[in-house]
């Protein structure tokens, strides 16, 4: 095992670079994007994605440059407090560290760089002729490469799982989320939540300076998509019901549709193995999940610290790819099914519907983070 090629240039495909030229793999990154430019909405790293990225040398500056936090404090629609969400802390790594998007992705790149990764900017695959020995790739730019191994690490909507597993849809659960940044109030001093009849809205620290808001919000099963012109008026609909000061001063402050990070939230399955031959799919394209624990993300710098532990015995594709899947399989399906479940009980209370007989959200919540404690 010598030459991979990564398809996609996300958190998931620079984690896995990063990892296989740590171990001596050289390293390819095709990204169809023709230059990173990734909106700066937050990202919440729980201690279990700092350990992960402490793998690939960045923990220490993802800290440094984002804004690390205790756990999540829970609260009614008026503020009133009635428990608390995160990991615990793993060795020196805090409950949670809020980031930009964006500058996660220069930590990533800047690593890249470091360690010699090479990229292709504006281009993806075409084609994928997988071999016993390796895999052929044509180019969408007509070029062709031989690798020993590809990885797909091109999102939710994978490319490479189409050509190579055939179609699989994500599937929108009924929910959406709504995120915008602004500039961090003084007594900002964790992450919040505020759980109301139509919505929940989260506070997370991003840096000493900024935050973001998310929102999460049931918009229909027909079609959960806004038009540009209903954006700002429809979001600030939704913090009405929430009196708090410091939801109110921000609500001025929502002045712009362009920085409205507004997307609907959907799940994806693929059924196990993720891989066949020599092609592997790791992350969103594997196990999309939503964010109602915050650990979509997570999974994938994991799934990419796992695969290059595995690569490093060099006993062959199979075996390697195998024990990637005993590993990662049951952690994985773990947080999706327990994200969609809380999910499901949002939805139900958003409708003015009862939950489940002995639905319990802070013991699912409990259970799962706690699981995310251990080992990968």
């Amino acid at each position: 095992m010598k030459k991979v090629l990564i398809v996609g240039g996300g958190i998931g495909g620079q984690s896995a670079a990063i990892a296989l030229k740590q171990i001596g793999i050289e390293v390819e990154i095709v990204e169809i994007l023709p230059q990173y430019d990734v909106y700066g909405v937050g990202i919440i790293q729980q201690a279990n994605a700092l350990r992960a990225l402490d793998s690939l040398g960045v923990a220490d500056e993802a800290l440094k440059r984002g804004c690390p936090y205790a756990k999540v404090k829970m609260c009614s629609s008026t503020g009133h407090q009635f428990a608390e969400t995160g990991t615990p802390p793993i060795g020196r790594f805090p409950s949670h560290n809020g980031i930009s998007r964006r500058i996660l992705h220069e930590v990533l790149n800047e690593r890249c760089e470091t360690v010699g990764v090479q990229f292709r900017m504006g281009l993806t695959v075409d084609q994928i002729t997988d071999k016993e020995n390796g895999v052929d790739v044509r180019f969408s730019d007509g070029t062709t490469g031989s690798y020993d191994m590809l990885i797909g690490a091109d999102g939710i909507n994978s490319k490479v799982r189409k050509l190579i597993f055939g179609d699989y849809f994500p599937k929108y659960v009924g929910l959406s989320v709504w995120r915008y940044a602004f500039k961090r109030p003084k007594d900002l001093e964790t992450g919040y939540m505020y759980f109301g009849k139509n919505s929940k809205v989260g506070l997370i620290p991003m840096t000493k300076e900024t935050m973001y808001m998310f929102v999460v919000s049931a918009e229909g099963a027909d079609n959960p998509f806004i038009p540009e012109d209903e954006m700002i008026p429809k979001l600030k609909s939704y913090l009405e019901e929430y009196p708090i000061p410091m939801v109110q001063d921000i609500i001025d402050q929502i002045t712009d549709p362009k920085l409205v990070n507004y997307r609907p939230l959907e799940t994806l399955h693929l059924p196990e193995p993720w891989y066949k031959g020599n092609v592997l799919i790791i992350g969103d394209g594997a196990h999309a999940t939503i964010p109602q624990l915050g650990s979509g993300a997570a999974l994938a710098i994991e799934d990419a610290v796992v695969l290059a532990e595995e690569v490093a015995k060099q006993d062959g594709t199979e075996a390697i790819f195998s024990r990637f899947m005993n590993r990662r399989l049951e952690r994985c399906k773990l947080v999706v099914e327990a994200s969609e479940k809380l999910g499901e009980w949002e939805l139900l209370e958003y409708e003015g519907k009862s939950l489940p007989e002995g639905a319990n959200i802070g013991a699912v919540m409990g259970k799962t983070l706690m699981a995310l404690t251990q080992p990968i």
